[in-house]
């Protein structure tokens, strides 16, 4: 029977010290041990959106990644939680936690590109945390996904710039999952009662009017970058303030009905619908053949790369 890790406890994978990207070989061993395909989950969104606790429940559990209840940002880098998969036999779920966005601690906006960058090619669900609406604010801060597609676009086809040359990568890029924290709407559009899923899609609609190139470039790389998408909204967890600041000491009977429920599905679509990751040609990976994706190997010229000017990034 194929083996893997048991991990009681998440380790940092990627170390970001001084805006400076370093795979820490610890990890990297823990991964050669993974015989069996991999199931790979990032999650991503700004600082202090509740990422890390859906992750600690994909994982089971109610402690794992830490939570950051103060202005300061807990998570740095990259850090990974191998468990088993709760429902694919003989599969390993890899949880990615990553630093989170837009941190005034940072010295350069660079370096969430390229942790965002290193997500989205790891991962076989790339999941984005955000609090509240999809509003017009929001998906100004999703310019880190325009950058992407730019780093992807300049390594992948160098004689032009139009997003359509980098169709191919959509055969190997995750789904997107946007995950909303805290969301208070109702679920309506025009008077009618709408799904989550199309919740999303009515948001990435592209607009006219003044301004909004910014707004239609972010949309227009998430619809053509991940043509598979999914929305998830949560309630508060639940109504006690001091409870909500320690939420890994909540037992489910604190926790809200309905943000059980949410939770739930969230889990089961993540457990039922995200496939193993998979490289071009659809090769499966195991974390004992080449741990992983190629980029994770590279990450020291990945960082190389990002601070000169031709911020390259290698591909599968």
């Amino acid at each position: 029977m194929a083996t893997g890790p048991i991990m009681t406890d998440p380790i940092c994978l990627v170390e970001n010290y001084r805006n400076d990207l370093r795979v820490n070989p610890k990890a990297l061993n823990i991964l050669e041990t993974i015989s069996q395909p991999v199931v790979v989950v990032a999650m991503t969104g700004l600082c202090r959106t509740g990422k890390s606790y859906l992750m600690n429940r994909l994982a089971g559990h109610n402690r794992g990644f830490q939570l950051g209840y103060t202005v300061k940002a807990e998570t740095k880098g990259i850090w990974i939680w191998c468990v088993p998969h709760p429902s694919k036999i003989n599969h390993t779920l890899i949880l990615l936690d990553t630093e989170g966005l837009s941190n005034v601690e940072k010295g350069d906006s660079r370096n969430d590109s390229w942790i965002l960058a290193l997500a989205v090619l790891l991962s076989s669900a790339f999941v984005y945390n955000s609090i509240g609406t999809i509003n017009y604010q929001v998906m100004e801060q999703l310019h880190y996904v325009v950058e992407l597609g730019n780093l992807i676009r300049t390594n992948s086809c160098p004689s032009t710039k139009e997003l359509n040359d980098s169709a191919e990568f959509v055969t190997f890029f995750p789904d997107y999952i946007w995950t909303l924290w805290h969301f208070v709407l109702k679920l309506e559009l025009n008077g009618w009662s709408i799904t989550e899923d199309e919740y999303l899609e009515n948001a990435l609609k592209l607009v006219q009017g003044f301004k909004t190139q910014n707004l239609n470039d972010s949309k227009d790389c998430i619809r053509k970058f991940f043509p598979k998408r999914k929305c998830f909204v949560f309630k508060q967890p639940t109504k006690d303030d001091d409870l909500l600041l320690n939420l890994e000491e909540a037992t489910e009977n604190q926790l809200e009905l309905i943000f059980r429920e949410q939770s739930q599905n969230f889990c089961s679509y993540i457990f039922t619908n995200t496939k193993p990751k998979a490289l071009r040609g659809g090769i499966i990976i195991k974390g004992n053949v080449n741990v992983g994706p190629p980029e994770l190997l590279e990450i020291s010229r990945i960082n190389r790369a990002s601070h000169s000017s031709s911020r390259q990034i290698p591909h599968q």
